[in-house]
């Protein structure tokens, strides 16, 4: 499996599972035009263990968009902690469905002075909610993976591909190999 929304998650599997990460993917294709002021930023206290890893590999600066919920369905309040003015900020995330999070956190973002905004999100499974709220513009790039079908809608969507990285996990797997060094990033 890939990017696991919890680590718990595998627990409930009753065969043997590999934790897999699309991250040297996201690596891969950021070296390509890596900014020279980099904030990686997690749009939830629950992604900050992904974004500082990310930030980590990357050399950036990390933020973080934390929520106060009234409840389960309305957030009251949102917090910005970390600098991002003058910044081109990276959100990560491992799934968007609706994209709602993401897009309130790259608003905050905004409004407190990123240059640009791209978000690196492993699972897109984006429904109509998702696509209206990013034709918005909040987000300059959406990059993802083909982990699951896409369909651009019409919005800056940019696919990598994750098909080497799962045909080499298999070939280690089959070959009684450690998968774990397709997960350490040369060149950062």
């Amino acid at each position: 499996t890939m990017d696991l929304h919890s680590q718990q998650i595998q627990g409930f599997f009753d065969i043997p599972v590999d934790h897999l990460y699309a991250s040297p993917v996201f690596f891969e294709h950021l070296a390509k035009a890596r900014p020279e002021k980099l904030a990686v930023c997690s749009p939830d206290v629950g992604g900050m263990k992904m974004a500082a890893a990310y930030a980590d590999v990357l050399g950036a600066a990390l933020a973080l968009v934390a929520k106060k919920r009234k409840n389960a369905a309305n957030v009251e309040a949102m917090y910005l902690v970390g600098e991002v003015d003058g910044y081109d900020v990276l959100l990560v995330d491992d799934i968007t469905e609706t994209a709602g999070t993401l897009c309130a956190a790259a608003k905050m973002l905004r409004d407190n002075g990123a240059r640009s905004i791209r978000a690196a999100v492993s699972h897109c499974i984006l429904n109509e909610v998702a696509v209206d709220r990013l034709k918005s513009g909040v987000i300059d790039e959406l990059i993802t993976t083909n982990s699951t079908p896409n369909n651009p809608h019409g919005i800056p969507v940019t696919v990598l591909s994750v098909a080497s990285l799962l045909g080499k996990a298999i070939q280690r797997i089959n070959s009684n190999e450690s998968v774990t060094g397709l997960f350490r990033v040369k060149g950062f």
